[in-house]
C-alpha cells in the first residue's frame, strides 16, 4: 500500500522532469560565431567610414600645403591595402593547396 502511494505521489513530478528534460534536449544554443557575418559587417560598414575618414584627412593636409606628408600617407596606406589584399590571397591560396593535398 505505501509503494502504491509513493508511485501517486511521484507521477507527477516525473513526468514533469521528463517533460522538462525533452524541452530543453530539444533545443539547440548557439553554435559558435557567425564570422560570415562579421566579416561582412566590417567590409560593408566599418571599411568605408575608415577610408571616408582617411581621405578627409588627406585632403585636409593637402589643403595646408603638405603635400609630401599625404603622398606619403597614401602610399602607406595604398601598401597596407596590398598587404592585406595578400593576406586574403594566402588564406584562398592555402585552403585550395590544403583541399588539393587532403582530398
Amino acid at each position: 500500500m505505501f509503494a502504491m502511494e509513493l508511485l501517486e505521489t511521484a507521477m507527477p513530478t516525473a513526468t514533469a522532469l521528463h517533460s522538462i528534460m525533452t524541452v530543453a534536449g530539444e533545443q539547440q544554443g548557439p553554435s559558435g560565431i557567425n564570422t560570415d557575418g562579421v566579416v561582412n559587417f566590417f567590409a560593408t560598414n566599418i571599411a568605408p567610414i575608415l577610408l571616408a575618414v582617411l581621405g578627409v584627412v588627406f585632403i585636409g593636409r593637402a589643403s595646408r600645403g603638405e603635400i609630401s606628408k599625404v603622398l606619403t600617407s597614401s602610399a602607406i596606406a595604398i601598401l597596407g591595402l596590398a598587404f592585406i589584399a595578400g593576406a586574403a590571397t594566402l588564406f584562398f591560396v592555402g585552403d585550395y593547396l590544403i583541399n588539393l593535398i587532403f582530398e
